[in-house]
């Protein structure tokens, strides 16, 4: 085989399976590597950002966060998928901003937007946003993201070999795969996937901590109230707002099984 498509064939046969909904999905990357990338990212967001001196919003989004990861690590325990989040070093951070958006890197860091908390208004509605968040780094959509743009941009090189030779241009396309960068949804096909899939895993994961899982559609109609003619971020991506609200009152059911044997 020609050395040169060697990292390319890499990416291809690469499959992993997404806890809790089935889909296969293509990770090329380690996760040891996605892990240590999400730490350098964290560091330098928190840097480069003002963190939060309202202690109301810092200590409420720590507890929910806390909350939330206890819930997941049990779950994932209990169906042999502990693995998942080996390595994690979680974090809770507000940040002083008035975007109405949230994150979780691929390694558990997260961060919380100033500007989003008072549409999430109380506890449950920043469990919907920390649910969802978390379920983007359980289920490796940065993984699998990062993965396809190393493919498409860098004709499939290695991560550690992206990081040696195009540093910076690498860090950009890790930042857009984690949900941090400017254009994520423009420039990150199959995001959409990614949106429907973090906010069904997100719902349950609210529930099993306790977080009650119908209050998830009001937080998304508040959202969408603030939408103008440019959305938020946080909205960018993801499904239309009916049609999100129909799939979460679809899967509701089994949201609130998962609230009530907790």
């Amino acid at each position: 085989m020609n050395k040169s498509i060697i990292p390319f064939f890499i990416f291809l046969v690469s499959c992993a399976v997404v806890p809790m909904t089935g889909r296969k999905q293509f990770v090329a990357i380690p996760s040891s590597q996605m892990i240590a990338l999400s730490a350098e990212s964290y560091s330098k967001v928190l840097s480069e950002a003002k963190l939060s001196s309202n202690s109301e919003y810092v200590n409420t989004v720590r507890k929910v966060g806390e909350r939330l990861t206890v819930a997941v690590e049990s779950y994932l325990k209990q169906n042999n998928l502990a693995s998942v989040t080996d390595g994690y070093e979680w974090q809770y951070n507000v940040l002083v901003s008035e975007e109405l958006n949230a994150w979780c890197m691929p390694g558990g860091q997260i961060a919380f937007y100033e500007g989003i908390l008072p549409v999430c208004q109380d506890e449950n509605g920043i469990a919907v946003v920390m649910g969802h968040e978390i379920a983007h780094a359980v289920a490796q959509h940065g993984n699998e993201r990062l993965s396809q743009q190393l493919a498409i941009q860098m004709g499939g090189i290695a991560l550690s070999e992206a990081l040696k030779t195009q540093k910076q241009e690498t860090m950009y396309l890790a930042m857009l795969a984690f949900g941090v960068g400017a254009k994520v949804g423009l420039e990150l096909p199959f995001s959409r996937t990614h949106e429907a899939e973090a906010d069904e895993m997100g719902l349950y994961f609210m529930a099993m901590a306790g977080y009650d899982p119908q209050t998830a559609p009001a937080f998304w109609e508040r959202m969408e109230a603030r939408s103008t003619s440019r959305p938020p971020k946080f909205l960018s991506t993801h499904p239309n707002p009916s049609d999100r609200i129909a799939n979460l009152n679809r899967i509701m059911p089994k949201a609130l099984e998962y609230y009530q044997s907790r």
